[in-house]
This record gives C-alpha cells, sequence and structure tokens, in this order.
C-alpha cells in the first residue's frame, strides 16, 4: 500500500512545502521589487530558493521550499522508474528509466547558485523522456492521456521558449506553473490510470525506435 501511494503522497506533500514557503516569502517580484509576500503571477518558484528574497530581506521561505524541491524531484524520479517497467524493453524504456530519472534527480540542483545551468541540462533530459513517453501514449488507446500529454509537451516547449528568447518574459511565472501543475496531473494519471497492456499491445518495440 504504501509503495503503490508512494508518487501521490511524495507529490501532494512537496505541494504542501512549497504552498508554505510561498507564505514566508518576503517578497519582491520580476514585476516590483518592492512588493510584499509571493506573487503567484510575478514571482517564480526558484526565487523561494534563494538566500534572499527579491526585495534584499532574507528570505525565511528557503528550507521549506527546498524540502518541497527534493520530495518533487523524489517523486517524478519514483514515476519515470515506474513508467518505464510499462513500456516493452529496449532503448526508449532505457532512456526513460536513465535520462528521465537521472535529470530529475538532477533537477535538485536549481536550488542551487548552478539554477540556469542545471535548467538547460535537466531540462532537456526530462522534456527528451516526456518526449518518448508521450510517443507511447499518442500509439496507445488512451485517448483522454494523448491529449493531456500534448498539453504538458506546449506547455514545457512554452516555458523553454520564453526561458531563452525573453519575449513576453512577464508569462514565464504564470506558465512555469501551469506546466508544473499538468505534468503532475499527467505523471499521476499514468502512473495509476495505465498498465503494461496499454502500451505492449500497441504493436511497439524497441525496433520502432532504433529504425527513428
Amino acid at each position: 500500500m504504501l509503495k503503490r501511494y508512494s508518487l501521490l503522497s511524495g507529490m501532494i506533500f512537496s505541494l504542501i512545502l512549497l504552498f508554505i514557503a510561498t507564505l514566508y516569502y518576503p517578497g519582491g517580484s520580476q514585476a516590483d521589487r518592492h512588493s510584499i509576500g509571493f506573487s503567484w503571477m510575478n514571482n517564480y518558484l526558484c526565487n523561494l530558493f534563494d538566500d534572499k528574497a527579491i526585495n534584499g530581506v532574507k528570505n525565511t521561505a528557503m528550507p521549506w521550499a527546498i524540502c518541497g524541491m527534493l520530495m518533487l524531484c523524489a517523486s517524478f524520479a519514483i514515476f519515470f522508474y515506474r513508467f518505464s517497467t510499462k513500456m516493452p524493453a529496449g532503448a526508449a524504456a532505457k532512456i526513460v528509466r536513465y535520462v528521465g530519472t537521472g535529470s530529475i534527480a538532477g533537477a535538485f540542483l536549481a536550488v542551487t547558485p548552478l539554477h540556469n545551468l542545471v535548467i538547460i541540462i535537466a531540462g532537456t533530459g526530462t522534456v527528451i523522456a516526456i518526449f518518448y513517453i508521450t510517443v507511447f501514449v499518442v500509439k496507445s488507446k488512451l485517448h483522454a492521456m494523448k491529449i493531456l500529454s500534448a498539453l504538458g509537451l506546449l506547455s514545457f516547449y512554452a516555458s523553454i521558449y520564453l526561458y531563452f528568447t525573453r519575449n513576453y518574459l512577464e508569462w514565464l511565472p504564470i506558465v512555469q506553473k501551469i506546466n508544473f501543475l499538468i505534468t503532475m496531473i499527467w505523471a499521476l494519471c499514468l502512473e495509476y490510470f495505465s498498465k503494461a497492456e496499454d502500451f505492449r499491445s500497441a504493436g511497439m518495440n524497441s525496433v520502432d525506435f532504433k529504425k527513428t
């Protein structure tokens, strides 16, 4: 029972910790350096990880945020590993298991001053793993999951576009949170509402990926 619901409990616990962190955030955002408290529209989640808030005050939210991020990364690592066991053995399963799990585990380093570098490296690996999973979902008969997978990828790509081009940067905090929410729901649905037969019965195997 504990193992079965470890992903759900881990994500719920991480959200609780991150929410508590937002309550302790002193203030300051990209829109107003002197604002008070955490703005869901203008603050990034990474603002919670800094020693000092944007307004220069000591950031008492940091311990809560780091613990929340640790739980979140651990939860997604569990998801990638477990989902890989539902896939037919082969290159795709290994990519999801090792690249996905390794990338999301490394994403925890985003709480350090290496944030920007970690986002690039870990983010790339995570998107690759999600893309491979999405291919399997699209080829399955899980029609609702196809829509959710497409939304997840689109939100990821939107975040990447805004982050690297710096265009419409004022929208990035909102897109970031939407991306987090969609990806968490996506992972939970695949964990608890899909099984290995959903993907093996679709006639997919490692040969499909070796040819691409």
